[in-house]
């Protein structure tokens, strides 16, 4: 039996048991146990991670598949490695057990950071095995754990990094260790950092949002998101900023209006003005993402009565959406202007004046005349009945 121990690698060993995973699963830590191990650790009462001793405030067990999957090539291979194991996972051990360590300086995590990043660009194939060893979660611990409070220098760009590594990552990895945001102290340490981070960080953040919609797994760390005032009023400051900054806010408004249960809470929180202010400031500019914006717009109309009222309340909303019906450079946004105005102009006399007022008439009558679908044309023609059809009824 010790023979037969003795072949197995390091990496399928479970830290408490010492034998061959059966179940493995990751804690918020990062570390990896057999089910059967970790679940007795805490029947006996412990709430810390065995191997790093770090109190766990999320006990949450993750099944780590990529790590299964590996030990089940490596028995169909009769208990032999594939060759590149010995010189691939044996250095990303050492650069994980770096990351970990209680005595090393920032400066040399920071270096082991660059050094992961640096791998997954010019070797992506390496990849896998970073997630096979939990880096996911270890990253994502390290990340929204206990933050500096100077917030700068070095330390910025150590947060930095970690979440430019968590981006690369997550496209293959599992979501649920995201979850541990669902603790208050990570989603504060969250909040914190997109607060007072530098404009990449709050960019990129805000592709971490649209990350965690994107899975089934995370969809109610969504919803907490989507509520949260601090965030969503540090998004509206985000999209009515310059317009490097403000692409990303869209596109975190946009993941964010995909749950429905998110919508009242974007309307409430005044998104719907910052979207206006967005469409009208990238008005001229081609590559931007006012086409999303106004899709985004158009959810919140449609979805909520408040929409439509903070819609015409706001002095340049019905004209801002007017400007989207025709676009010179393509026809992005089109439909749901069209979509929105005859939301609006359909129950109000103010939003048929104001339409009118913006020039609908003109920019209907242009897009009539392009090379756009039938499909918007067909709506674009229904508009124009609406608001000749109420005009003749209020004569």
């Amino acid at each position: 039996m010790k023979e037969a121990q003795m072949t197995i690698p390091h990496l399928f060993r479970c830290p408490i048991s010492l034998d061959l995973f059966s179940d493995p699963v990751t804690l918020s830590t990062g570390q990896t146990y057999d089910r059967s191990s970790i679940e007795k650790w805490f029947a006996f009462g412990n709430l810390t991670c065995p191997v790093t001793m770090q109190k766990l405030h999320d006990p949450s067990l993750v099944p780590n598949h990529n790590l299964r999957h590996l030990i089940e090539q490596w028995r169909q291979m009769g208990h032999h490695l594939h060759p590149e194991y010995s010189t691939t996972i044996d250095p990303l051990l050492y650069l994980k057990r770096n990351l970990e360590s209680p005595h090393s300086t920032l400066q040399d995590k920071l270096q082991t950071l660059e050094k992961i990043g640096v791998l997954m660009d010019e070797t992506p194939s390496k990849t896998p095995f970073l997630l096979q060893i939990g880096f996911l979660p270890l990253l994502s611990q390290l990340l929204f754990g206990k933050l500096d409070p100077q917030f700068s220098g070095k330390y910025a760009d150590f947060e930095e990094k970690l979440l430019s590594c968590i981006l690369k990552l997550i496209p293959f990895g599992e979501f649920q260790c995201l979850n541990m945001l669902k603790e208050e102290s990570k989603l504060e340490s969250f909040l914190v950092l997109f607060e007072n981070g530098s404009g990449m960080m709050k960019q990129n953040l805000c592709r971490l949002v649209g990350a965690i919609l994107s899975s089934p797994e995370t969809r109610e760390l969504c919803a907490m998101i989507g509520r949260n005032h601090r965030f969503l009023q540090g998004i509206d400051h985000l999209i009515q900023q310059k317009f490097e900054t403000s692409e990303a806010g869209i596109e975190a408004i946009s993941a964010l209006c995909c749950l429905e249960s998110n919508r009242e809470s974007l309307v409430r929180e005044g998104l719907i003005n910052g979207l206006i202010t967005y469409i009208l400031n990238t008005e001229t500019k081609e590559r931007s993402s006012a086409g999303t914006a106004m899709t985004t717009l158009e959810q919140l109309v449609g979805s909520e009565r408040s929409g439509k009222e903070a819609l015409i309340k706001d002095p340049r909303g019905v004209k801002a959406v007017v400007k989207m019906v025709f676009r010179v450079s393509d026809h992005g946004g089109s439909e749901s202007a069209l979509n929105s105005l005859i939301m609006v102009c359909y129950e109000s006399l103010e939003a048929r004046e104001k339409a009118i007022g913006a020039g609908v008439l003109t920019q209907l009558l242009l897009l009539l005349q392009s090379q756009c679908s039938c499909r918007i044309k067909s709506k674009a023609r229904t508009l124009l009945k609406l608001l000749r059809s109420k005009w003749d009824e209020e004569q």
